[in-house]
């Protein structure tokens, strides 16, 4: 695993009323092509895995996507937070709230079994199937894409 950010990052929604401050657990980037994700962000889920290194004020949503995960939204304009874990601390944050994870690089696609042949990354990365991504992190392989 690369190292740890060295400093905390903080961030916000694109109306401003919810603020993030969080650890990422390395300055590598993720991206998710999971159709829940494109669904919720219009695209695939660009984001910084934090851990539990994470707090966040503001007005905001929760949707439980699955038995096991669950999104987080700005409730005032939509924005997508976060997907995390509904036990266990494990967030992975949009790495589009904070403008100081620019330079931080693209490293791994999940659910590349699910990606659609309408866009690319120029980026070469690891990659992981749904079946994997579930193998490693999902209780229960009959409540997909978290």
């Amino acid at each position: 695993m690369a190292a740890a950010a060295d400093h905390a990052l903080s961030g916000q929604c694109l109306c401003g009323q919810v603020t993030v401050h969080a650890t990422p657990r390395s300055r590598n980037i993720s991206v998710c092509h999971c159709s829940k994700c494109r669904t919720w962000t219009g695209g695939p889920f660009i984001a910084l895995d934090c851990g539990d290194a994470v707090a966040m004020s503001g007005p905001i949503s929760v949707f439980k996507s699955s038995a096991w995960a669950e999104r987080v939204f700005c409730s005032n304009c939509g924005s997508a937070i976060t997907w995390r874990l509904q036990e266990g601390g494990e967030y992975h944050l949009s790495s589009q709230l904070f403008t100081e994870s620019d330079g931080f690089p693209m490293k791994s696609q999940v659910f590349i079994d699910e990606k659609p042949d309408n866009y690319n990354f120029a980026e070469t990365t690891e990659t992981m199937t749904g079946a994997q991504v579930f193998a490693m992190f999902a209780p229960d392989e009959s409540n997909p894409n978290g």
